[in-house]
């Protein structure tokens, strides 16, 4: 058979064949031929969690440092050692970070010494190390405890640069100023972390509600924002999500693995020269016996015993840790509950409780959110 002849003969009869499938198949299928047709639609993929008691491997509870005027980050004289202050950051303490800890380098430099001790191990002391190694000082850490034993393993772990950071009905009016520049420099620090083995990234945070939540200023939430720096936060038509409620939301938010953060964290510092010592610090006397001129006190809440600061104030708040699941990775927050999916499992919360000290993991606070979590699973379309 002449091959030419056959493929002119053939081709006709093919597309005839095409055609006659076509006008067969339903006409959604005719509509969205390509399988990833959702895509250009604008869906998201919100998985399911998978909820329930006997999947809770951990609970505990954080005690955020408050104090209603704000992080203390001034200077003082102690006999003959400068202590730099740079604590209290309430729930933004993984947040502000880098940028408080760059007012705390500022205050360092100042005195020209390159000898200084920070005192406390968690986001805020190694951030502070860090920079002052930038600078070219020799630091050391005293510290009680080394991560995983410390307070900011106890975090959710995302950006929230206002979380009870402040009392706006008592702050001084030109804290806005250094609060949104201590954003600012840890923002772009934050940066710098993206893309290593996950220890810092960007997941989609949604907020699921039956009626637009009535904002009340002071009660623990964001009252201070920066914008430009996150996408805006958009409204959802009940076409663009799967949940049973009126009023939805999205925006992309910064997320931090915990573990991983800090361990890379304490490693680059170490690798850079500097050392961590276990020393608890109890009091003044045992600043003076440092042999650091300069000290960085980042202490967080183990400040108010040494310092005697009665403003500040621990607020606690619960996390309930869920197994880990893969697919899962967002943040949510709803009426009394809300979840973060973390590389080392998805983390349960919404309470927080001012001026309690008890850090015993409450079994009903953990059943009422994972409930409350697992009827909002239930009603999800699909």
């Amino acid at each position: 058979m002449n091959r030419r002849n056959f493929l002119e003969t053939a081709m006709p009869a093919g597309i005839a064949l095409a055609a006659g499938v076509s006008a067969c198949m339903p006409k959604s299928q005719q509509m969205y031929p390509d399988k990833h047709y959702h895509i250009s639609r604008g869906y998201h993929h919100i998985p399911k969690l998978r909820l329930s008691m006997d999947r809770i491997v951990k609970e505990t509870v954080g005690l955020r440092p408050f104090r209603a005027s704000g992080p203390r980050l001034d200077v003082e004289q102690l006999g003959n050692k400068t202590l730099v202050h740079n604590y209290g950051h309430g729930g933004s303490g993984w947040s502000l970070s880098w940028g408080t800890g760059n007012i705390a380098r500022k205050h360092v430099l100042a005195t020209q010494e390159k000898k200084v001790a920070v005192l406390g191990c968690g986001t805020v002391g190694i951030a502070t190390a860090r920079l002052l190694q930038e600078s070219g000082c020799e630091v050391t850490i005293y510290t009680r405890d080394v991560p995983p034993n410390i307070t900011s393993n106890l975090a959710t772990g995302t950006w929230s640069p206002a979380s009870r950071v402040c009392d706006v009905k008592v702050v001084r009016p030109e804290f806005r100023a250094v609060w949104e520049d201590a954003c600012r420099f840890s923002f772009r620090r934050f940066q710098f972390l993206l893309g290593m083995n996950d220890i810092a990234c960007w997941a989609e945070e949604y907020g699921v509600f039956q009626n637009e939540p009535n904002y009340v200023p002071g009660a623990g939430g964001e009252d201070f924002e920066v914008h430009g720096l996150l996408p805006e936060r958009v409204s959802l038509s009940a076409r663009e999500h799967p949940f049973k409620a009126n009023h939805v939301t999205r925006r992309s938010n910064l997320m931090f693995n915990i573990p991983a953060y800090l361990r890379h964290q304490l490693q680059d510092f170490t690798m850079f020269g500097g050392k961590v010592k276990i020393q608890e610090i109890r009091k003044p006397e045992d600043i003076d016996a440092l042999p650091e001129k300069v000290v960085v006190n980042c202490m967080g809440l183990g400040a108010k015993p040494v310092f005697n600061d009665e403003e500040l104030t621990p607020v606690s708040g619960q996390l309930s840790c869920l197994i880990p699941q893969g697919e899962a990775n967002y943040k949510l927050y709803t009426q009394g509950a809300n979840f973060i999916s973390r590389k080392d499992g998805i983390y349960i919360g919404s309470n927080g409780i001012v001026g309690n000290w008890d850090t015993t993991p409450s079994r009903e606070q953990t059943e009422k959110t994972v409930g409350i979590l697992m009827k909002l699973m239930e009603e999800m379309k699909g």
